[in-house]
């Protein structure tokens, strides 16, 4: 059984489906309906707001709803759907933890590797505000909450969406696509948007159709989690600025203005790194067969198991 299959372990019932999506990713709806419809001086005034608080407590506040989201979808998906955790993860029989820590790895040395190169070319546009005591605080703040927050984007989009709208419209490719929009719709009030234009969504669904592919190609969920655990992180702890969504005392400060979206900004990582990324993992892991598992259909088994891992 493939990934999306073992949404067939449990139960499927599409008012299930609909009730824990609305119950889950409720505050990303309340966010993009406030998008719509709220004037842009009220999200100026927010970030404002938001600048003059201490950046740990900004954090915090951000980031502590993952964390009682993720524990009602879990909750949600054990006796709601009568179905394990390790099915919303894997299509293995247990989590593979080396595949998390490889993906972490790989996104950590390619950021900050990339960082280092700019850095040194041009140092110009980027200030050192290391603080031992307030990124001491980050970084615990960091390790304990931001598992939540990606786990939370990881489980939900590309585990409980992916799964459940493969089997109701039996196929691969839509849900890979529909995941991947609303990944980008999820993110759509950030200030970086605001702030570099809507030419930025192209990166966050980007960004969300290459962790769908890297779910779809290797079964499973852990290197989508490595990867975006990897990647957030290092927004936290490495770089800031005034005009980005995580506001911290990392070690570094972009002192420039939100630059103008270019190429290299934008389409860069999505039409070249990404792509890398995939190949790289392609030849680790052994990906075959890219049109089925990337298109193919998703059939019924003719007999699920009572096992749950």
């Amino acid at each position: 059984m493939n990934f999306i299959q073992q949404a067939y372990k449990g139960k499927t019932e599409t008012w299930m489906f609909i009730l824990t999506a609305l119950l889950v990713s409720g505050i990303f709806i309340i966010n993009f309906i406030m998008f719509l419809v709220l004037p842009e001086d009220f999200f100026e005034l927010a970030i404002e707001q938001m600048k003059s608080t201490p950046p740990n407590e900004t954090l915090v506040m951000n980031l502590l709803p993952f964390a009682i989201l993720l524990a009602l979808l879990f909750i949600l998906v054990k006796f709601l759907h009568k179905r394990s955790i390790t099915t919303l993860t894997t299509a293995r029989r247990k989590i593979d933890w080396g595949r998390f820590f490889f993906s972490f790895g790989l996104i950590v040395v390619f950021i900050v590797g990339s960082f280092w190169v700019s850095y040194t070319i041009d140092p110009s546009q980027v200030e050192l505000q290391f603080d031992l005591n307030k990124f001491l605080v980050l970084l615990i703040i960091s390790l304990l909450l931001f598992p939540f927050q990606i786990g939370l984007e990881e489980y939900l989009f590309r585990g409980y969406f992916m799964q459940h709208i493969g089997i109701i419209v039996k196929n691969k490719w839509f849900p890979l696509l529909i995941t991947s929009v609303l990944f980008g719709i999820a993110h759509s009030a950030n200030p970086e948007v605001a702030e570099m234009g809507y030419i930025t969504m192209v990166f966050y669904i980007g960004t969300g159709l290459m962790l769908g592919i890297m779910t779809l190609m290797d079964d499973g969920l852990e290197l989508a989690l490595g990867f975006h655990l990897g990647n957030n992180l290092m927004a936290a702890l490495l770089v800031t600025s005034d005009w980005s969504a995580l506001q911290t005392d990392a070690i570094f400060k972009y002192t420039a203005e939100a630059p103008e979206s270019t190429f290299l900004e934008i389409m860069l990582p999505v039409f070249v790194v990404y792509p890398i990324m995939l190949f790289i993992f392609s030849k680790k892991y052994g990906w075959t067969q890219w049109g089925d598992k990337l298109f193919g259909r998703v059939e019924k088994p003719e007999l699920i198991t009572n096992n749950q891992e």
